[in-house]
């Protein structure tokens, strides 16, 4: 009986799993725990036959066990392969600040890269062919911790802004899902939970890329995070550190819809079962990050123009604009770049912008989907065991 059973759940195993590795390798954990439960439930048999017994009581409540024992682990791998779905808002948050530091965090040099290469006048010795000679000559002229400066204004943004993120995200993802098409993934849905949740993300983050970007020009006159957010406040007031927010907003609303729909889609594709699969989240996340990179370019020079205000050190053509002191606004930011820079001017550290953001999204996502699988399952094995006890 029990090697019929297991012939009929390995055939079953096989026709469902297919030719996917993914779902082959959750099939096969889900029979090695099942051995091991019947593993257990023959121990407790045997050790039910050795022990006194009292009208054969001990031997039915051992059959009894081992059969509670084999519907629960039945029950509880199927909840197991759907933890993702059932995570709550708490632990959303805390894989999203998790993956927002180490995304930012592990970046961090070709993000400097990409600052300086979107610079529209730099100086001769800031002027870089691609961004590995970028980061050789910043290394070796300016020191090997110069790429890391600001560092840790944007992981202090990072955490708060990304833990936002991804809440609002998957809050808003299922309960606009659920009206839109429910029972079925929703890309009107998926993008416009990316929209509200980046209202979020950068009303946080916004102060740690003003101060980021400022310490990652060349030739910084900041000595560090502090010093610069002094002398921001009291040269420029606190608007300054919000002077990019209607940009950042322009910008990021269709990058993140860009991002969401390409991610949920390639999801859809690669891994249509809504598992745990790391190589297709990290996948999924590189490409999705690469698209909407490449076409918000041209609002993320004029963002970093208005971060660092980079015309406070450049000549101006004209008495009437020589009178801005200030770079604005978008529309201002826009007619800068391309009266210095032309259309092309709008295209500068695009290679470096693409090349950031592909590992930085698919970063993201493999580490916010890893803590949100692990956290789950950590919530759902202390239920269960505070259900076993009571």
């Amino acid at each position: 009986m029990e090697a019929d059973g297991f012939v009929r759940r390995r055939r079953m195993t096989a026709e469902t799993t297919g030719n996917d590795p993914g779902v082959a390798g959750a099939s096969a954990g889900a029979e090695v725990r099942w051995l091991g439960g019947r593993f257990w439930g023959v121990s407790e048999s045997i050790m039910g036959s050795l022990a006194p017994r009292i009208g054969g009581e001990t031997e039915i409540q051992t059959v009894d066990f081992t059969r509670a024992q084999d519907a629960q682990t039945e029950d509880s791998e199927q909840d197991y392969e759907g933890l993702p779905q059932g995570a709550s808002t708490s632990t959303h948050m805390l894989a999203g600040a998790v993956a927002g530091i180490m995304e930012h965090c592990l970046m961090f040099p070709i993000d400097c890269v990409k600052t300086r290469m979107q610079s529209l006048q730099p100086e001769p010795a800031a002027r870089y062919r691609n961004v590995m000679d970028a980061l050789r000559r910043i290394v070796a002229t300016e020191g090997v911790w110069r790429p890391m400066r600001g560092l840790n204004a944007t992981a202090v943004g990072a955490g708060p802004a990304h833990a936002l993120y991804f809440a609002c995200y998957e809050k808003l993802k299922k309960t606009l899902s659920d009206v839109i098409h429910p029972g079925a993934n929703s890309h009107l849905a998926n993008g416009t939970a990316g929209c509200v949740a980046t209202l979020l993300h950068d009303a946080a983050m916004n102060p740690a890329e003003v101060v980021k970007q400022r310490m990652q020009m060349y030739n910084s006159p900041y000595r560090g995070v502090m010093d610069c957010v002094r002398a921001i406040w009291h040269k420029e007031g606190p608007a300054a550190f919000y002077r990019s927010y209607t940009t950042q907003l322009t910008m990021n609303v269709p990058f993140q819809a860009l991002h969401f729909m390409t991610y949920e889609y390639l999801q859809e594709l690669l891994n249509p079962q809504r598992q745990y699969n790391p190589s297709s989240h990290m996948l999924s996340g590189a490409l999705a990050g690469a698209i909407a990179a490449a076409a918000t370019t041209p609002l993320d020079v004029c963002k970093t123009l208005l971060n660092t205000q980079e015309s406070l050190t450049l000549g101006s053509p004209s008495p009437s604009q020589g009178a801005h002191r200030q770079i604005s606004g978008l529309a201002h930011a826009f007619r800068t770049v391309y009266r210095l820079g032309g259309l092309k001017g709008f295209f500068m550290g695009v290679q470096a912008r693409v090349i950031y953001q592909m590992p930085s999204t698919a970063i993201s996502w493999s580490v916010y989907e890893f803590f949100k699988y692990g956290l789950t399952k950590h919530q759902h094995n202390k239920r269960r065991a505070q259900h076993v006890e009571s």
